[in-house]
């Protein structure tokens, strides 16, 4: 997906660790050889607990944060063989040893998504996660291949980040010929520098590691919070380990169903970004005293195919054209928090500061670190969709499929097409997806989603819903910011509280109203925006 992006056997219970020397359990198609082996591997960390230590000077997480390491089968089926380390750190809760109530893992979704800094919410002093941190130890890790866990590459990250690159929207068969060339480049690529992770980065071996981590963590259940893909990690590790769960929630939610795992999510997503990049313009619109972009929502759609044509001809500072144009403007309909930064980028572009633009949009070769874990996160971001499914091999397919969508939602289509086309060409093995359900056991979980959101449109969560039986849903109705939880809405903010605090949730289904509406900054000045989101 631009947003954010498997077979099991259930266990109950950890198997005892083998005597050096046994012999490896045999794979078969139902899974049962990695739930033995995820099962092993379980009780091992669960007896080598974790040695937890500052964090390095280069992590950027300063004390009281602590960090540490977690050893995990490379591959489930042979709990004996290959071993990879995956990185996590924690803070301990605020509240008493009398209030503590387990630790809670998160995931910031992707694929391709580090959740080290979810620990800063408490030394940040995030008033919406007081009470939470109270009860709970917060743990973020880097999944399988992201950053400080085997991470995995695909590229060069400053061959990667040098702009600008192609047009998305292709003009010819050339530009299609070009693009899909540079896809095909792309998985050759993954297979030269990555080839020994590819065929084990899939969703179910995430969830795989979070219930060995669980078990390193010293926690009997899971306690868990996943925003975007990490939903779909949410919902795999629910249907592999129903029984090991206490609190589950899933925040923006991926749909789980094994006919949208992700050839069609990535397309039902260009309609839904087309939905949201309306009412973004229409916001624009409506501040057209702030931002003087246009006053008409279609005046601010021809000032954006304005722009486009611009930096078409010749890019914006020499190193923006279209595709850094949408990377950066995106942000917009992904989350309402870049709303004002992104119009007041381009009011200030409008009002002859060039500047702005290219430092937002434009790419940063001097930024080695972020260019490494840029370059990171797409090729997790890749290998993990085109490992969990298997995708169309036919390019007129693609081509017709897409050709379609763009005649009516034009905002992301193409630009979608040609980051998941490396997926057409895969050099390893493409699995069958999960089927996601409630196994015995599962307790009450909680699915919260916006209705107008771009990345996880919201027939998501409510696919979701249908499947984790006992599960309740809170929508934001009219809203489509991409992550809830993390905004302030009092109607969901007290929910996620009083679950994860007291395991309570309502009898029925809850629809809330939607949070604040962004206003314009009363002072100018543009501010650099976070940049696009996978």
């Amino acid at each position: 997906m631009a947003g954010g992006v498997m077979t099991g056997a259930l266990i109950t219970g950890a198997l005892a660790a083998p005597t050096a020397g046994a012999s490896e359990p045999t794979r078969t198609p139902g899974g049962a050889a990695e739930a033995r082996g995820a099962a092993i591997a379980a009780a091992r960390a669960a007896k080598a607990g974790i040695d937890w230590t500052d964090c390095p000077a280069d992590w950027n997480l300063a004390k009281p944060i602590q960090c540490g390491y977690v050893t995990v089968p490379l591959d489930y089926a042979k709990p004996n063989g290959r071993t990879i380390k995956i990185a996590v750190d924690r803070i301990g809760n605020t509240g008493t040893a009398s209030e503590r109530q387990g630790s809670l893992i998160y995931n910031p979704g992707g694929p391709g998504g580090s959740g080290l800094k979810f620990p800063t919410r408490v030394t940040n002093k995030n008033p919406l996660w007081t009470k939470t941190s109270k009860a709970y130890d917060f743990v973020g890790f880097d999944p399988r291949g992201v950053g400080h866990s085997a991470a995995i590459s695909c590229v060069d990250p400053q061959e990667s980040a040098k702009a600008p690159k192609m047009d998305p929207v292709p003009d010819s068969e050339a530009d299609k010929r070009a693009q899909r060339k540079l896809a095909a480049e792309y998985a050759d690529g993954c297979k030269e520098r990555s080839g020994w992770m590819l065929p084990h980065m899939t969703t179910p071996n995430t969830a795989r590691d979070i219930d060995v981590l669980r078990a390193a963590l010293g926690d009997k259940k899971l306690n868990y919070l996943g925003v975007s893909y990490g939903t779909y990690i949410g919902g795999v590790y629910a249907t592999l380990f129903p029984d090991h769960v206490r609190r589950l929630i899933v925040d923006s939610v991926v749909n789980p169903s094994r006919e949208k795992i992700w050839y069609q999510a990535n397309l039902d997503q260009d309609v839904a970004f087309e939905m949201r990049w309306d009412d973004w313009k229409a916001w624009v619109a409506k501040n057209d005293a702030a931002y003087h972009i246009g006053d008409t929502p279609g005046a601010v759609q021809a000032q954006w195919e304005k722009l486009r044509a611009t930096a078409k001809k010749k890019p914006i500072g020499g190193v923006v054209g279209p595709a850094e144009l949408l990377g950066f403007f995106q942000s917009a309909p992904y989350y309402d928090s870049s709303w004002t930064t992104v119009a007041e980028v381009w009011r200030d572009y409008l009002a002859g500061d060039e500047k702005a633009l290219v430092e937002a949009a434009g790419p940063d070769l001097s930024d080695t670190a972020g260019n490494i874990a840029s370059e990171n996160g797409n090729a997790v971001y890749t290998a993990v969709e085109c490992a969990d499914a298997k995708w169309p091999t036919s390019w007129r397919k693609w081509d017709r499929d897409n050709t379609r969508l763009h005649r009516d939602y034009p905002f992301l289509t193409w630009s979608n097409a040609w980051m998941n086309l490396p997926c057409a060409t895969w050099p390893s093995k493409q699995r069958t997806p999960l089927e996601v359900g409630a196994g015995k056991g599962l307790p009450k979980t909680l699915i919260v989603q916006s209705t107008r959101d771009a990345a996880t449109p919201y027939e998501g969560a409510v696919e979701l819903h249908k499947r984790l039986k006992g599960s309740r849903l809170i929508t934001e109705k009219d809203a489509g910011s991409h992550g809830v939880t993390g905004l302030v809405n009092a109607c969901i903010n007290d929910r996620v509280d009083a679950y994860l605090l007291k395991g309570t949730v309502d009898a029925k289904d809850v629809t809330c109203a939607p949070h604040a509406t962004p206003k314009p900054a009363k002072t100018g000045g543009a501010a650099k925006a976070a940049g696009a989101v996978k």
